[in-house]
Order: structure tokens, then C-alpha cells, then sequence
């Protein structure tokens, strides 16, 4: 392995580890058109890409000029998480090809692997369950996952990336690589001062568009962060 000096990566779930075709965004559009009476826009749409979906349906609400309460926002994204759910279930979400193998890789030399996720943990669980993927004992293939339910403020604020090196007790950012497949994965990470910040190709964005981001690495696939030099 030449992957640089690492203590931790603290990877995105859908889109990065996770393939869902895109389902998670199809149920948001669709849960908060059916609360507007609208189609929500493609573009508005992309720029809350990445960030906790209860933020992104307050933001897409208020974006459409609609009621964007804490009591609305509430009653919607439990109809979203139902849809979200059921859909999962319907669809299980696979891993993308070669991540399990990277997280053995990274975990057989020391580095700790903790995903991240704009889901809230009833969400993430859900995922995690059809996935099978441990997270204790000798056959762990995580150390740890974060959710957005677990800090103040989602992505593009840093919070996501510390509480990951809170819960695997890292302490120096400088060793930390953050991978993930939008803008404001990219912005997490570099908010929150992280030594790598790596923008990967299989989720809703081009490598060109994350391009345009800050960043220090582009990858095809997260599953190739261990070809780093």
C-alpha cells in the first residue's frame, strides 16, 4: 500500500461506499414536490447535494417559497425517511466495486475507516443492516459512522469530519483523508483542514465538476484511495 501517512479516512456513505442509483435524491425531489405541488428544479436540487437531508428539505422549501417551519420541515422528512426506507428495502443499496477490499487494506495497516453521512442514524442503519458491513470484533470492516443527526450543522460545515475523529480517537486533521462525491464533501473536509481531501467520480458529479472545487485529489473511485502516493 503507498497510501500517504494516514491515521484515518472518514468516507461519504451514498454515492461514495454506497451505490444507490441515485435513489436517495429521487425520493428527497419527489417527498418535497409532493409538500410544495411543484417538481423541484435539477439544479436546485444539486446544490444541496451532500448535506443532511433535513437541511436540504428546509433549504428546498424555503428555496420554493414554501412553508419552511421546524414543524413542516418535521413533517416532511418523516414522510421522506418512510419513502427513503421502504425504497432501500425494495433496492438494497450494494457497496461499490472494490471498497470492502479497500477497507480491509486501509484497517490491516492501522488506519481507521469511519463513514459519514448526511443521513440521520435511522437511515444510515438501514443501509448498514442490508450491507452487513461490522463494526466491532476481528471481522470489523468499520471503525465508526457518524450521522448528521449527530452535529449542530451538516456539510459544507466541518463537524461530520471531527466527530469522526472523535469517535475513532484521532487527533491530528493533518492525517485524515475525507473522501466523498459532491461539492460539499469537499468543502467539509477542507473546512475542517484536512491533510487529503478527495473528490470521487461515482456519485451525482462529474470528476470536472468536483474539479472545480477545493480539493487535492480526484479519483475515478473511492475504492482506489490506497494507490495514492
Amino acid at each position: 500500500m503507498t497510501t500517504p501517512a494516514l491515521d484515518l479516512v472518514a468516507l461519504d456513505m451514498a454515492g461514495t461506499t454506497v451505490d444507490e442509483g441515485g435513489l436517495v435524491y429521487e425520493v428527497l425531489a419527489a417527498t418535497v414536490a409532493d409538500a410544495v405541488g411543484e417538481a423541484v428544479p435539477g439544479p436546485l436540487l444539486a446544490s444541496w447535494k451532500g448535506t443532511s437531508k433535513s437541511e436540504a428539505i428546509a433549504g428546498l422549501l424555503a428555496d420554493l417559497g414554501a412553508d419552511a417551519s421546524e414543524g413542516h420541515v418535521r413533517v416532511v422528512h418523516d414522510a421522506f425517511t418512510e419513502r427513503l426506507i421502504a425504497t432501500y428495502r425494495a433496492t438494497p443499496p450494494t457497496p461499490f466495486a472494490g471498497i470492502v477490499e479497500m477497507f480491509e487494506v486501509l484497517r490491516e495497516t492501522g488506519v481507521k475507516v469511519c463513514l459519514q453521512t448526511g443521513y440521520t442514524a435511522e437511515i444510515a442503519a438501514s443501509i448498514l443492516d442490508g450491507l452487513d458491513w461490522p463494526t466491532s470484533g476481528d471481522s470489523a470492516l468499520i471503525d465508526a459512522v457518524v450521522t448528521s443527526d449527530l452535529v449542530p450543522t451538516s456539510r459544507p460545515a466541518p463537524y461530520l469530519v471531527f466527530r469522526c475523529l472523535e469517535a475513532t480517537g484521532v487527533t491530528d486533521i493533518r492525517r485524515v483523508l475525507v473522501a466523498g462525491d459532491t461539492p460539499n464533501d469537499l468543502l467539509a473536509g477542507t473546512n475542517a483542514g484536512a491533510g487529503y481531501v478527495l473528490g470521487v467520480g461515482t456519485g451525482s458529479f462529474s470528476l470536472d465538476q468536483l474539479a472545480e472545487h477545493p480539493h487535492t485529489h480526484l479519483l475515478h473511485s473511492a475504492a482506489e484511495l490506497t494507490t495514492l502516493a
